[in-house]
């Protein structure tokens, strides 16, 4: 599949590519790509399949994800890219590092872990509110944004998927997501990664210390897959630890990324 992608920095200077989460696009990471690509980087930032610009499909899942950005990577010639991903991207991030390991130059994962998550209610919860969202009633955003709070209380939350949303025409609002697409898939968005291949190049996983996604009974997994893994928490934040503490992600993650450079 060929994905839509943004690209900031210098041709021949160290590849980044940039994996947003689930409900995301690439427009989530621009400001964060735009400062690194000052430090001698050449990011990339692909909106995923069934999300922002990229095209929808009825298969969605952590192998497609992952060849499509193979997939992006020669078509770009990238060659050993910098992988941040956060949340459904870091897992897609972990899948492509362990079964391509030599493709991979150093990973960054944001508060994501290889183990199963369970069912997730109100993922589907949210897929549901912007669904029931009469589009060819409402035709601004304040007026969706008073339907989705019926289901959604998070003004975060709700500013988030709205972001989502895009003018198909003069009157008429859409969704650019594939929401039944995803919807239909969405269990195995929280399926487990399980090989016993290690990736033994330098890995950093950054989490946040009010969200449950990594949790320290997690970390024997983790560097046991990625044996050189560095786990970072930042106290106070979020899932959305790269929005809640954008300063402090950005100076841990541009330090890690930095580190080798010349």
């Amino acid at each position: 599949m060929k994905l839509f992608f943004r690209k900031y920095g210098q041709s021949g200077y160290q590849p980044l590519i940039i994996l947003h989460g689930l409900f995301g696009n690439s427009d989530n990471w621009v400001s964060y790509a735009r400062r690194i690509a000052d430090e001698g980087f050449e990011v990339f930032i692909p909106d995923q399949r069934n999300h922002g610009l990229s095209p929808h499909s009825e298969i969605f899942n952590y192998p497609a994800m992952t060849d499509d950005l193979l997939e992006m990577m020669e078509d770009q010639s990238i060659s050993r890219p910098i992988i941040l991903g956060h949340s459904m991207g870091g897992k897609v991030a972990m899948f492509l590092a362990l079964e391509y390991p030599e493709s991979v130059h150093k990973l960054v994962v944001v508060d994501i872990s290889l183990k199963a998550y369970g069912s997730r209610p109100y993922h589907q919860q949210l897929i549901q509110a912007m669904q029931a969202v009469d589009l060819n009633r409402l035709n601004s955003r304040q007026a969706i944004d008073h339907e989705l709070q019926k289901e959604i209380k998070e003004l975060r939350i709700r500013q988030f998927l709205m972001k989502n949303l895009h003018w198909r025409d003069k009157e008429q609002l859409e969704w650019r997501l594939n929401l039944q697409g995803i919807g239909q898939n969405l269990t195995q968005m929280f399926d487990a990664i399980e090989t016993s291949t290690k990736f033994t190049k330098p890995s950093l996983f950054i989490r946040g210390g009010a969200s449950d996604y990594i949790l320290p009974e997690d970390y024997p997994q983790i560097r046991w897959n990625f044996p050189y893994a560095e786990i970072i928490t930042i106290e106070g934040a979020s899932h959305w630890v790269h929005a809640d503490s954008a300063e402090q992600f950005y100076l841990i993650s541009s330090g890690f990324m930095n580190d080798d450079k010349v």
